[in-house]
């Protein structure tokens, strides 16, 4: 098993201000459920088609905080307040698949915009390998046109399609698997 990383794991200057990335903490759940939930009405990041509570996301949290290579990861400002965050999860519940990883990345709707989504994503990539992880996928919405980018940006290649696979209450979407080995 991989060991734990420190909960503070970077500081980062950009542009606007200074920004710190660290392992999430049991207090951080109420404002990673607030910044998933701001995604569902784009119906562009997530096939959830109607807010989630803090308790339909406490198992999924929990998961994650007692798998040390499956990580959460939140970006918080100066001032501490939680501006985005990621996380690594399971492809598959298989041990063979541990090499493997799913990542998202959600930014606060007012934070888009800033470079946060390239900064957690550019960190991710280097924590994976300590991790164990040796290739990360990223499923994202055939229409959602900034994650690709953001992904395809950082090397990630299409490693699949699956056509209109979701129906999102008005239109179908396709999923599109981006891929990097690293």
């Amino acid at each position: 098993m991989v060991s734990p990383i420190n909960s503070v794991l970077k500081s980062v200057n950009s542009s606007q201000s200074q920004h710190k990335i660290r392992l999430a903490e049991p207090s951080d759940l109420p404002d990673i459920v607030t910044i998933y939930n701001q995604s569902i009405a784009g119906k562009a990041a997530t096939a959830d088609l109607t807010p989630v509570t803090v308790a339909d996301r406490q198992q999924w949290f929990d998961e994650h905080l007692t798998q040390p290579n499956r990580p959460i990861y939140v970006v918080t400002n100066t001032e501490g307040v939680l501006m985005a965050w990621g996380s690594f999860s399971d492809v598959k519940n298989r041990i063979a698949y541990h090499i493997s990883s799913e990542i998202s990345i959600y930014v606060a709707t007012q934070f888009q915009g800033l470079g946060l989504g390239s900064l957690l994503l550019q960190w991710m990539l280097t924590q994976a390998p300590q991790l164990g992880i040796q290739n990360i996928l990223a499923l994202i919405f055939g229409h959602n046109e900034p994650s690709l980018a953001l992904f395809q940006k950082f090397g990630f290649k299409p490693w699949g399609r699956f056509p209109k696979v979701c129906d999102m209450q008005g239109f179908t979407a396709d999923l599109v698997i981006l891929g990097k080995a690293l």
